[in-house]
C-alpha cells in the first residue's frame, strides 16, 4: 500500500512539473499577451477563435506574443482562408525602426502548392524546408476544416506535423530566441474580407530534449560543414572539411590555387577579378573522380556574379585559356548579369544545365518566379543527381531539370551548344567535380556527396 502511495503520489508531481510547463497562449477570451505589428489588417476574437482579416492596401500583418521562446512543442488549430497563403512565425524579430519582420515560419498554404507545414524563414533565407522535399505530406491538409498543428523545435531540431503526419524534418544552422506569430498575409482585391483561423493554441517550453521519434520526413540539414547522424548513417560525406584545401586541386594544376580562394570562418570563396573566366586563381576540382551520386553545394553569389558548379570534368580536356570542361549546374545572377540572356532559349540561367538544358518551368508550376525564388546576396542550395546515364538538377529544394545522357536528344543538344567541339561531351562514364572561378566573388559551403 505504501509503494502504491508513494509512486501515485510521483505520478501527480510529474503531472504537475508538466502541466506548469504547458500553457495556453490564447485564453479564448481576448489577445491579452499578444500585440499586432507592421500592417493594418484585423485580428478580432470569436466564439474561442482567434479571427485574421486580410485586407488590400496594407502589408503583411502579423499577431505576434509578448513573450519569446527557444526551445518548445508548440500546437496549434487552423483554418486556412480560401486560396490564402499565410502561416505560424516561431523564433521571430521584428525590427521597429526599419519595419522589418524576419524568422522561421510554419507555411500556411491553401493553394494548390499545397505546401502547408513547410519552413520557411521570413525576411531572410526563403525555403528552408518545401515539400518537394517530401511530397506525400502535401495530402495532409484538409482545405476548409480545422487542421491540427505540431512544432517542435530544439536547438537545431524542428520538425513540424499536420494533422498527425510529419511533414517536416529540419535541421537548422543557427539556434535563436523569439517570438510566436500568426500572419495574414498581404491581399490582392479579390481575396479582401478573407478570414485565417485559430484556436487551441498552447506551448510547453522545453528544457531538455524531447524524442523526436515520430519524425520520419527526410531530413534537410543546414548545419555548418557537419553532417548528422543520419546522414553519416545514409552514407553521406563532407566533400569539403570547411578548414583545409584536402580532396581539392586547381584544375590546371597538382595543388590548390595560391590566390584567388580563401578559407575564412567554414566559407570557401572565390574572389572577384574582374569577371574573367579562371584568369586570376582558377577553377578548382575534387582530386578524385565520382561516377553516381547526389551532390549538394550551398552557395552565395553577389550582384551580378557568375560561377558554377561542373561534373564529369575532364581537365585533360582544355589546356588553354577558359574553364575546365564539363557538365555545369548554372550559378548566375539573372537579374544582372548579361549571359541570362546570351546562349538559346534561357539555357544560361541559374539551375540550368549551361547552354544546354534551361532551368525548367517547375519553379512557375509553384507560383514562383526565378527572382523571388532563388536568393541574391543570400545562400542558396543546389543538389545534383548522377544516377548512370539519368541526371537532375535541383535548386532550393525544386527540380528544375532532368535529362539522359547518351541519347540522340541528348547528342542533339551538344550540337547547337559551345561544346559541340568536344567529342562525346558529358558521355564519361566519370568525372571530377569542379567549382568555378569567373572572377566574381561567390561564396561556398556544406560540400557534401553521396555515392550511389
Amino acid at each position: 500500500m505504501k509503494t502504491t502511495f508513494l509512486l501515485s503520489l510521483c505520478f501527480v508531481l510529474v503531472l504537475g512539473v508538466n502541466a506548469q510547463k504547458s500553457k495556453d497562449l490564447f485564453n479564448g477570451k481576448n489577445l491579452k499577451g499578444w500585440k499586432v505589428l507592421n500592417g493594418e489588417a484585423e485580428f478580432k476574437v470569436e466564439d474561442g477563435v482567434i479571427v485574421g482579416v486580410s485586407k488590400t492596401g496594407t502589408p503583411s500583418t502579423w499577431l505576434a506574443t509578448k513573450k519569446e521562446y527557444t526551445n518548445f512543442i508548440l500546437e496549434y488549430e487552423m483554418v486556412i482562408g480560401k486560396n490564402l497563403n499565410s502561416g505560424v512565425q516561431f523564433r521571430s524579430h521584428f525590427d521597429e525602426e526599419k519595419k522589418h519582420f524576419y524568422g522561421l515560419q510554419v507555411e500556411a498554404d491553401d493553394s494548390e502548392r499545397a505546401w502547408t507545414c513547410g519552413i520557411y524563414d521570413q525576411g531572410r533565407q526563403g525555403w528552408r524546408y518545401p515539400l518537394e522535399y517530401n511530397p506525400a505530406a502535401k495530402k495532409a491538409l484538409k482545405r476548409g476544416q480545422w487542421n491540427k498543428v505540431k512544432v517542435i523545435a530544439y536547438e537545431n531540431h524542428i520538425a513540424t506535423w499536420l494533422n498527425g503526419i510529419n511533414v517536416a524534418n529540419l535541421m537548422e544552422e543557427e539556434v535563436e530566441t523569439g517570438f510566436i506569430a500568426l500572419q495574414i498575409h498581404s491581399a490582392g482585391k479579390d481575396k479582401e474580407g478573407v478570414e485565417n483561423k485559430w484556436r487551441n493554441i498552447t506551448i510547453t517550453e522545453l528544457d531538455e530534449e524531447p524524442s523526436f521519434a515520430g519524425a520520419t520526413a527526410p531530413v534537410v540539414s543546414y548545419l555548418k560543414n557537419q553532417l548528422t547522424d543520419a546522414e553519416v548513417k545514409d552514407g553521406w560525406k563532407l566533400l569539403w572539411d570547411g578548414k583545409t584545401t584536402k580532396g581539392w586541386r586547381g584544375a590546371k594544376r597538382d595543388d590548390f590555387p595560391e590566390k584567388g580562394w580563401s578559407i575564412k570562418d567554414g566559407i570557401l570563396q572565390v574572389h572577384a577579378s574582374g569577371g574573367g573566366e579562371s584568369e586570376h586563381g582558377g577553377d578548382i576540382v575534387t582530386t578524385r573522380p565520382y561516377k553516381n551520386f547526389i551532390l549538394e553545394v550551398d552557395f552565395n553569389f553577389t550582384k551580378g556574379a557568375n560561377s558554377g558548379i561542373k561534373y564529369f570534368v575532364d581537365t585533360d580536356l582544355n589546356k588553354g585559356k577558359g574553364s575546365a570542361i564539363g557538365c555545369e549546374f548554372q550559378i548566375l545572377d539573372d537579374k544582372n548579369h548579361p549571359d541570362a540572356k546570351k546562349g538559346v532559349g534561357g539555357k544560361r540561367t541559374i539551375g540550368s544545365l549551361y547552354d544546354l538544358i534551361q532551368a525548367d518551368s517547375r519553379l512557375f508550376v509553384h507560383g514562383l518566379s526565378p527572382q523571388k525564388y532563388v536568393n541574391t546576396g543570400k545562400w542558396n542550395r543546389a543538389r545534383i543527381e548522377v544516377r548512370g546515364s539519368k541526371v537532375k538538377h535541383v535548386l532550393n529544394g525544386c527540380t528544375v531539370v532532368e535529362y539522359e545522357r547518351g541519347t540522340q536528344q541528348w547528342k542533339a543538344l551538344v550540337a547547337y551548344s559551345k561544346y559541340a567541339q568536344w567529342p562525346n561531351f558529358g558521355e564519361a562514364e566519370e568525372g571530377l567535380i569542379l567549382l568555378q572561378d569567373h572572377g566574381d566573388d561567390v561564396l561556398f559551403k556544406n560540400i557534401k556527396i553521396k555515392e550511389l
